[in-house]
């Protein structure tokens, strides 16, 4: 039996919540001017905010739109901070009944979770099904393309629908998913709090069909990534054809083909960013040249602590030697 969300719409847009919604937004952001700006009239522009929601008179404003490098290149839409307020708040409530619903398999945009335990699991998954690497261990590696740019508005909310029996709230939801790309209604942005939420509710639905329909203990998925892990091949070319089928179907997503493939672990697969063999793990090649390059140009304290804290969960030691990053 599937659990609703029942928080109300009045909770969710109460000036309590969006102060509280506030105090969280701005952490980091203090000297950004458009913060300074709002914060200027802050009660007032809280007020008015609230109003116009309780009025159904919101509407989300434009996006300012750049692009970064991180490392690849990125188009972010950056909504204002009024809109970055609201989705703040909406977060604060949907997110804990949401993340119950989510499975134990998922690992991105989710509190005790992060990519450091996926790739725990990635490596417990391996012993387990390698039998402590007596057996050949097989892996299904696949992503799926233009994930954000390929979500359906209308299927998400269907979603949504499911979980949300609260029509306001359905309201506010479909006013922050549809004021993206409106002519198409297919893509989410990058830059919303919102959309890590929605990527989730939206990829539950394959996580939920891997687990429950397939049948697959042995499943990992960090935002579009995602490995199954068998002692039998020819059930992962068969598994890739389901997936394959409900994603096209269900969601109107796709993998990304040169992404896709089933290797053993003892010839070393790539997943979430490292090399990994049955006794260690190695960083990609294309991610040693990065931080090298890098540290090169910059040696401030949070980059060396970032990259300290990320080459520690593999076999770094020459590495980290060379860049002096030893403690």
């Amino acid at each position: 039996m599937r659990i609703n969300f029942n928080g109300s719409f009045e909770e969710t847009i109460s000036i309590d919540n969006l102060l509280l919604a506030w105090l969280e937004f701005i952490k980091g952001k203090r000297n950004k001017p458009d913060v300074l700006i709002f914060q200027q009239n802050l009660i007032d522009n809280i007020i008015s905010l609230h109003n116009d929601l309780t009025n159904h008179l919101y509407k989300h404003r434009d996006y300012e739109t750049f692009d970064i490098c991180d490392p690849k290149p990125r188009t972010i839409h950056k909504a204002s901070v009024r809109d970055r307020l609201l989705h703040r708040a909406i977060y604060r409530k949907l997110y804990p009944f949401f993340d119950k619903t989510f499975s134990n398999r998922s690992f991105s945009s989710r509190k005790n979770k992060g990519i450091h335990r996926a790739l725990n699991c990635f490596t417990l998954f391996t012993k387990k099904v390698s039998k402590n690497n007596t057996k050949t261990c097989w892996i299904l590696k696949c992503d799926i393309k233009k994930f954000f740019a390929s979500i359906d508005h209308k299927i998400l909310t269907e979603i949504l629908v499911r979980y949300v029996p609260n029509t306001d709230i359905l309201w506010l939801l479909k006013e922050i998913i549809y004021s993206f790309n409106a002519k198409s209604n297919i893509g989410l942005p990058l830059g919303n709090l919102t959309s890590q939420l929605f990527s989730n509710i939206y990829l539950n639905e394959l996580d939920l069909f891997v687990e429950h329909n397939l049948k697959i203990g042995y499943y990992i998925r960090y935002a579009d990534d995602f490995a199954i892990l068998s002692n039998d091949k020819n059930s992962l070319n068969i598994v890739l054809q389901k997936i394959t089928e409900l994603l096209e179907k269900e969601l109107k997503l796709s993998l990304n083909q040169d992404k896709i493939f089933i290797k053993t672990y003892a010839s070393g697969v790539d997943f979430l960013g490292w090399i990994h063999f049955p006794h260690h793990r190695v960083l990609r090649t294309v991610t040693k040249k990065r931080i090298t390059k890098k540290l090169e140009n910059k040696r401030k304290p949070q980059t060396i602590a970032s990259y300290k804290g990320l080459l520690k969960h593999g076999n770094t030691y020459k590495l980290r030697k060379n860049l002096n990053l030893l403690d």
